[in-house]
């Protein structure tokens, strides 16, 4: 191992298993899932103009390494006509030109206890692109490091991981539990999942599907309308 990696390695594994055990077994009853996760997270709004961004998000977002942040094409687009180019437009960096430069900018934020960058760069290992080899416990280590830094994305992904028996020892409870603790737009499928099989009403499904078409609507904006427009031409 390099001095590098070294420096990247996450927290020791027994100590961050041990912090979520503690945080999961904080009860989350049936009345508060089904009641919560309906409205878009904070990180999926755009910085700039305030909205919520559009589902599906990276159909009409750009995610800049840089600083972590999900900017709407509208803003994209209107930071160009600005003529500030490729750079981002949050916080005006240059945009990364390979794979290394964009891993360096990533891990950058993983050492500042970034959650985001935390649990892309847990993915990143757990798929084994981007340059890096596929490690599966490095990517759990980081993916739960990255839950307890308060990354939702984070808990979805060990909750499917738990769930299904992917690169861990299977454990169906635990991965609900985590399902319970993200409570974000992508669990509307597994509880859409669970109404299919009988495990959910369908008045709790009908409500879960009303808060993601009301998120839909709260997106909507002419300066985003404008840059659908531009984009389309491109397609």
């Amino acid at each position: 191992m390099s001095l590098a990696e070294e420096r990247h390695q996450p927290e020791d594994a027994s100590s961050l298993a041990a912090a979520m055990d503690l945080i999961l077994a904080e009860p989350v009853t049936e009345e508060e899932l089904m009641s919560s996760g309906h409205e878009l997270p904070e990180k999926y709004t755009c910085p700039l103009c305030c909205l919520p961004i559009a589902l599906p998000i990276p159909k009409h977002s750009k995610f800049k390494s840089c600083c972590m942040k999900r900017v709407c094409d509208g803003c994209i687009l209107a930071s160009r006509q600005r003529g500030m180019g490729s750079m981002c437009a949050f916080c005006r960096a240059p945009t990364p030109d390979s794979e290394a430069a964009i891993l360096a900018q990533v891990r950058k934020r993983v050492d500042a206890k970034d959650p985001a960058a935390t649990e892309l760069l847990a993915s990143t290992y757990y798929r084994g692109n981007d340059g890096l080899q596929q490690d599966i416990p490095r990517a759990i280590e980081l993916c739960t490091e990255a839950a307890l830094l308060g990354d939702l994305d984070a808990h979805f992904n060990l909750g499917r991981m738990y769930f299904c028996g992917k690169g861990v020892e299977k454990d169906e409870a635990r991965g609900i539990r985590h399902w319970k603790h993200a409570a974000i737009q992508d669990s509307l499928h597994e509880i859409k999942d669970m109404f299919m099989e009988g495990d959910a009403t369908k008045a709790q499904y009908a409500e879960a599907l009303k808060g993601y078409q009301n998120a839909l609507e709260e997106s909507k904006s002419p300066q985003r309308e404008e840059a659908k427009a531009f984009l389309s031409k491109f397609k």
